[in-house]
């Protein structure tokens, strides 16, 4: 029988993601940091907004992703399941 351990889904490996996830989190608030110093004072409201917003998506997604991870094991085990049941 096979488990779902056994199937190495890409999602159980979560370092990349999270890698990923503070290395932009990281990025933006530099870009956030650069756009204070040098946007005109006009501009200044609309491009934080804009980038505060990305971060924003960018965290949940990531706090979404466990529960995608959860998605795809269960369907992985309905799969399974099906797949014991035929003769």
């Amino acid at each position: 029988m096979t488990t779902l351990q056994g199937l190495g889904l890409a999602e159980g490996r979560w370092l990349w993601r999270r890698l990923f996830v503070f290395a932009v989190t990281f990025g933006v608030w530099q870009l956030l940091a650069d756009v204070v110093v040098r946007a005109p004072a006009a501009d200044l409201r609309s491009l934080a907004q804009h980038l505060i917003g990305l971060l924003g998506l960018v965290l949940v997604l990531y706090l979404v992703a466990p529960t995608a991870q959860q998605l795809v094991e269960l369907a992985a085990a309905l799969r399974l399941r099906a797949l014991e049941r035929r003769p």
